[in-house]
């Protein structure tokens, strides 16, 4: 039984970690449900709970109270996992000045109101300055915080705990030295899809209707989560049993909703499958960010863009959306699965997404080292581009100003959506090795026995496991490339008719 300190220990734990998801809800208040006139007042209460949980986190109580669980309950398993967490976490708060932290969030919302003027101007010169702050600000906090090689590392440790960068680049350039010829390959392919066959009328309400189902199909609990409309699609997960998934509709474009509900549902099975006994404990929360997405993109893409998974759903979508009742399921399915080199990530394809990635993970480390000057940014920028995808941006606005993300300061973030898609398809090919029957079983409508191996050998485990730990546990093996491009190579090779 865990002694009396931890016990008061783990109840501060859940105090803050309850603030931080009443938070949550008024952020996705905010996106979903605010009247335009409460966004003033909204700030605020955002701003005295995020106080709330950071004095709860960093004050002198909550170091005495650590101090005394981890003295006394030392060696136990069964807390060690909540222990080292919170011991990461009250590190990294407690080493930041409070006039940093300050600074840096004046220097955030400058910075992005900078961002909006200067993209929709095309003019990353008016941002240069705003981003040469935000770089000097975070090099402040790597050094704040420590690092043993370079400043990213500290600064990527917040979104991936106990990632290096010199770790990624070696699988990001084996990656890289594999799909750059395959994607150039592909460009020159004989086949192509006809696009066009995505971009028929689907009533925003028939939408709706088939997203939930398919939601539902992969395991998604309604009673205990729900599905609505934001500017911007994204999953809060506050409590195993109150998961908010959203969504955004264009009535001639049926991917948008199809796909984007897919990928929030799979990050929404993920905070489903947390163990409520641990809820707001680290026990009862995802691992790193970079699973979180292996789980979104695993069910957007793997599953939902098979040809398996459309064996069944598409005559389902048919019966619905009448416009596709004389498209054939081929053509679908190779149109669902067009590989284009696109300027904006966010439009980027399964195939080429992660170059656009690894150019961002390479541009932030040298901006960081000092390596490249602000002002330089844009044409190293559209140079990466031109050699990892064969095409280069036209403007600023195409280019180095697409992401809001440095405006924000947020830096060591964007490797973690690469880090997921290689994650997804190792943890799928040990789920197909489990489960030998799994091609079948989804192409008769059946996904819950994949959303239970995962729930069982994933979700269950909260932070247990560091991301790498976990990686090795289920597949037996590191992370690697191997799994990801032989994905790659065995689904679009035979669709664009390559060797």
């Amino acid at each position: 039984m865990p002694s009396q300190s931890y016990q008061a220990f783990i109840t501060r734990v859940r105090e803050i970690q309850m603030a931080a998801s009443i938070e949550s809800l008024l952020e996705w208040d905010q996106e979903t449900m605010l009247p335009p006139r409460g966004a003033e007042l909204r700030a605020a209460q955002l701003g005295f709970i995020a106080g709330v949980s950071h004095e709860r986190l960093t004050g002198s109580d909550f170091a005495r109270l650590l101090e005394q669980a981890e003295r006394e309950s030392a060696g136990d398993p069964e807390v060690e996992p909540n222990l080292r967490e919170m011991r990461r976490a009250f590190d990294r708060k407690v080493k930041l000045p409070t006039s940093l932290v300050q600074e840096i969030a004046r220097t955030v919302s400058l910075a992005k109101e900078a961002w909006v003027r200067a993209r929709k101007g095309s003019n990353f010169a008016a941002f240069a300055p705003h981003l040469e702050k935000l770089l000097d600000l975070k090099r402040q906090v790597a050094e704040k915080i420590g690092f043993t090689t370079e400043p990213y590392d500290a600064l990527m440790d917040e979104y991936e705990p106990g990632a290096r960068s010199a770790d990624v680049q070696k699988v990001f350039d084996q990656v890289k030295k594999e799909l750059v010829p395959l994607v150039a390959a592909i460009r020159s392919a004989p086949r192509r899809p006809d696009e066009s066959v995505l971009k028929r009328h689907a009533p925003r309400e028939t939408q709706a209707v088939l997203n939930r189902l398919i939601a539902t199909a992969m395991g998604f609990d309604f009673d205990a989560g729900r599905l609505d409309v934001s500017t911007h699609p994204f999953c809060s997960g506050l409590t195993p049993q109150d998961v908010r998934l959203t969504t955004r509709y264009d009535e001639h474009y049926l991917p948008m909703s199809l796909f984007g509900v897919m990928h929030e549902a799979g990050h929404g099975l993920y905070e489903q499958g947390l163990d409520p006994a641990h809820a707001f404990t680290p026990l009862g929360q995802s691992v790193s960010l970079g699973i979180h997405e292996s789980q979104s993109r695993m069910w957007e893409n793997l599953v939902g863009r098979s040809r398996s998974f459309w064996l069944y759903f598409y005559p389902l979508l048919q019966a619905a959306l009448p416009a596709w009742r004389e498209v054939p399921l081929d053509d679908w399915y190779f149109a669902i699965n067009t590989v284009k080199p696109s300027l904006i990530r966010v439009e980027a394809d399964e195939v080429t997404y992660n170059l656009h990635i690894m150019l961002r993970f390479d541009l932030e480390r040298r901006m960081l080292r000092g390596e490249i000057a602000v002002r330089d940014v844009p044409a190293a920028w559209n140079d990466a581009f031109k050699s990892l995808l064969g095409i280069t941006p036209s403007s600023d606005a195409e280019g180095c100003l697409q992401d809001i993300h440095w405006s924000m300061g947020i830096f060591g973030y964007f490797p973690t959506y690469a880090l997921g898609n290689l994650y997804a398809c190792q943890f799928f090919k040990a789920a197909n090795q489990a489960l030998p029957d799994l091609p079948a079983r989804i192409a008769h409508g059946e996904l819950q026995p994949l959303r239970d191996w995962l729930r069982k050998n994933i979700h269950v485990h909260g932070q247990r496991y560091r991301a790498d730990e976990l990686v090795k546990r289920v597949t037996g093996r590191p992370l690697g490339h191997a799994d990801f491009m032989e994905h790659l190579r065995s689904k679009y090779q035979p669709l664009y008719g390559l060797h």
